[in-house]
């Protein structure tokens, strides 16, 4: 009944609700692995602190500390979580058997990945893909930017590596993979040579991306960043070079982290001009509190504002969706099923605008009935829609998940050390 109701109301303002679920179910958002473990990967023998201006604060219990124990995690987020999900690896989740022992970071090969490949057509996934140019001896602290020879040769050779993993994971589990490039490549304080840097840092990727890889299924980006912890006054990868690069590199597109932009810049507003030039698009949806702290993600206005000009602009098949947070402060299951569920909400709430209403006023100068309209649509019964679709998905309602993510947290995660 109250299903029917609110279908009732939005139909009042010409929006087709089953249309709104069924184009959702459709839609892939990538699930990072990375929330599960802060970022600590499983290639470094010896273990060390995270690099690259990357900082995961907290330390509450239950960090997974094996792959078994990360997939198990991933697990119990995938059946919490509506939609059609895809899941996001670092190249430092590299996992290490006997058949495929452990090798440095340029040597790595698809058989280090053949795990998650197997863990993916067991569930029905995709899977995205990141070199890691982080948290490693070899960062100079600079990798593909650096002035020294043997520095950017060992991190060109790693991201040749993995673009022959992303062709792996897009062959073996026929899905696009999206192979996204970033670096934390940049100065503490005032640099004297701004333009070396970048020069040499476009050069790596030329010599990365002159690898052979099918561009139907394989999609390099290339990420930007404003600035990250000890590299405050200058980043190599700046969102100037990337546009840029990507415009100019065929087969190559921009990925936008809505974390990395300056404080008063939103990459809603950034999405209509990219889709006007370019095919694809890539995102990472996150949450900065002043900088790019990777907070989990919310349904607050922004990323309300990304899904709907996503909707907007109707390129739902033309953007790359991905989550990028690490929270260790609270339970971390619980975190990757509550910025998942947020992203999903948000489209949901996108797909339920009257956009194409909305438009008509705006281009017939009709400002007081848009204002009104995008005041009204505010308050329309959005919770019992998402109530619905979740039920369609066979997924806990809001107000049912927790207390399964507290349980296996007393089963599961209470063990760990």
């Amino acid at each position: 009944m109250n299903e029917t109701y609110a279908k009732t109301i939005y139909a009042r303002y010409g929006v087709d609700v089953e249309k709104a679920m069924e184009t959702l179910q459709k839609v892939p958002v990538s699930l990072h692995c990375w929330q599960g473990d802060d970022v600590t990967g499983f290639d470094r023998k010896e273990g060390g602190p995270l690099t690259g201006g990357i900082q995961a604060t907290g330390g509450y219990p239950g960090k997974a500390r094996t792959p078994e124990e990360l997939m198990d995690d991933m697990d119990q987020v995938l059946a919490l979580c509506p939609g059609t999900k895809k899941i996001n690896l670092h190249a430092s989740y590299a996992i290490f058997t006997p058949e495929a022992p452990w090798v440095d970071r340029d040597k790595l090969e698809p058989k280090h990945f053949a795990p998650w490949v197997a863990y993916c057509k067991e569930r029905g996934l995709g899977a995205d893909f990141n070199p890691t140019f982080f948290s490693h001896p070899m960062c100079d602290p600079l990798t593909l930017s650096s002035p020294r020879e043997e520095t950017r040769r060992f991190w060109i050779d790693h991201g040749k590596a993995c673009v022959r993993i992303a062709q792996y994971l897009a062959q073996e589990l026929h899905t696009p993979c999206v192979l996204n490039i970033w670096t934390g490549d940049g100065f503490k304080d005032i640099p004297a040579d701004r333009l070396g840097p970048r020069q040499r840092y476009k050069e790596s990727l030329d010599a990365i991306l002159s690898e052979p890889y099918d561009r139907s299924m394989v999609y390099p980006c290339v990420e930007s960043k404003v600035f990250g912890i000890g590299v405050e006054s200058y980043t190599v990868g700046s969102a100037e070079f990337c546009l840029k690069y990507a415009a100019q590199k065929e087969g190559c597109i921009s990925l936008m982290d809505n974390g990395h932009y300056h404080p008063t810049e939103v990459v809603s507003d950034k999405i209509s001009s990219l889709l006007l030039f370019d095919e694809k698009l890539a995102l990472h949806i996150t949450r900065p509190v002043r900088w790019d702290s990777d907070h989990v993600v919310l349904f607050d206005d922004e990323t309300r504002e990304i899904c709907r000009e996503i909707v907007r602009c109707r390129a739902l098949d033309r953007v790359f969706l991905a989550l990028d947070y690490f929270d260790a402060s609270i339970n971390r299951v619980a975190a990757w099923v509550t910025g998942y569920r947020n992203l999903q909400k948000a489209l949901l709430y996108a797909l339920l605008q009257p956009a194409d209403t909305m438009k008509q006023l705006q281009d017939t100068g009709d400002f007081t009935s848009l204002l009104v309209l995008q005041e009204e649509m505010k308050t329309a019964p959005f919770g019992l829609i998402w109530d619905a679709y979740c039920r369609r998905c066979g997924v806990p309602l809001d107000g049912e998940w927790l207390p399964k993510v507290k349980a296996y947290e007393a089963a599961v995660l209470a063990a760990r050390e």
